[in-house]
């Protein structure tokens, strides 16, 4: 990935004076509501959107991550001016409005999927994070954690391997610090490190680890089904004293696919090749001569559980997509409206 733009705003940050002049460049460390904070220098600064923000798309919007301009004020609300453009943007639909974009993290170099090895453990979850972040432009990197209450490690590393080739995987146990040195590779000063994954499966633990303090609240599992209370209710960006860049996200059960082909073929990019090889064009890959995906099937080249979840996403994928466009014609028509009566 080309991180030139995150290199450049570190550079601009690290030399600007904060005397000079009332425009700055900040890079928002939170979001609630209509409420932001920018991190400048060692603060974090209340602000506010400049009035013509709420007249763009929701994508326009700025989102933890992002690098931005503003007006200083000391004394009260610093005003949000632009967005700089992004190298990255992490999405997702919003399960809750059904096909609805939700926005979460802009400029993250890799997506650290986390997920622990016990009744949390998903494999069609990790899929779609893995998804999810090759679309966004992040590179994905799968944390197993809790390795030292698993009895069958390397089971669900090799498992999780084969879900796509352009995933990095890692077991470790970050509170008995076993297999936390793999993770050196990523923490490289400038980098930004976006945290994904449910509630109790060890993100707030492994944060705390990564910094050498107790950054971050840890929550108790309930033994029942080895879930977690969400010991982060919003996205929150932390500056380590390294120069490497945390981003914390609430808990996510379940991760939905809209607008996300991309994301989709680059993780499951062998099947999609297997397709062009079939005789036929419009093969659907059931009863064809010269099916390509069915002889893979037979031979144990591919498994049909990893072919029926990349079938799944896909046609997911396309049912929320539209059901995205159908919302967003209605919203464009709706604020049309909206101008014609001013």
């Amino acid at each position: 990935m080309n991180n030139t733009s995150n290199n450049k705003h570190n550079i601009i940050l690290r030399k600007e004076n904060k005397n000079e002049g009332s425009e700055k460049l900040g890079r928002i460390c939170e979001v609630q509501k209509n409420s932001y904070k920018i991190r400048f220098f060692e603060e974090e600064i209340p602000a506010k959107l400049k009035g013509s923000f709420f007249e763009g798309d929701a994508d326009e919007l700025p989102l933890v991550g992002d690098y931005v301009t503003f007006a200083y004020n000391p004394y009260g609300d610093s005003t949000i001016l632009s967005v700089c453009e992004r190298t990255s943007l992490l999405s997702r639909p919003d399960q809750a409005k059904t096909g609805v974009t939700q926005y979460m993290v802009a400029n993250a170099d890799y997506a650290f999927i986390v997920t622990s090895l016990n009744e949390d453990y998903s494999y069609n979850r990790i899929a779609r994070y893995v998804s999810v972040a090759l679309q966004g432009d992040v590179t994905p990197v799968v944390i197993l954690t809790k390795s030292d209450l698993c009895d069958d490690v390397d089971r669900y590393v090799s498992e999780v391997q084969r879900i796509s080739d352009k995933a990095y995987v890692h077991a470790l146990s970050a509170l008995y610090e076993t297999g936390m040195e793999a993770l050196d590779t990523y923490l490289v000063s400038g980098k930004t490190i976006c945290f994904m994954g449910s509630s109790g499966a060890g993100k707030s633990t492994l944060i705390n680890a990564l910094s050498g303090r107790e950054l971050m609240k840890t929550g108790e599992v309930r033994r029942s089904d080895s879930t977690g209370k969400h010991t982060t209710t919003y996205r929150r960006l932390i500056e380590l004293e390294n120069g490497v860049t945390l981003i914390d996200t609430p808990g996510m059960r379940e991760i939905g696919i809209a607008n996300n082909e991309e994301g989709v073929n680059e993780t499951f990019s062998d099947i999609a090749e297997l397709e062009s090889m079939c005789r036929f064009s419009n093969c659907k890959h059931e009863t064809e001569p010269g099916c390509a995906i069915l002889a893979a099937i037979e031979s144990g080249e591919l498994s049909e559980k990893r072919y029926m979840l990349y079938k799944n996403l896909n046609a997911e994928n396309e049912r929320n997509y539209a059901k995205k466009k159908e919302i967003s014609k209605w919203i464009k028509a709706e604020k049309k409206a909206g101008r014609r009566k001013r």
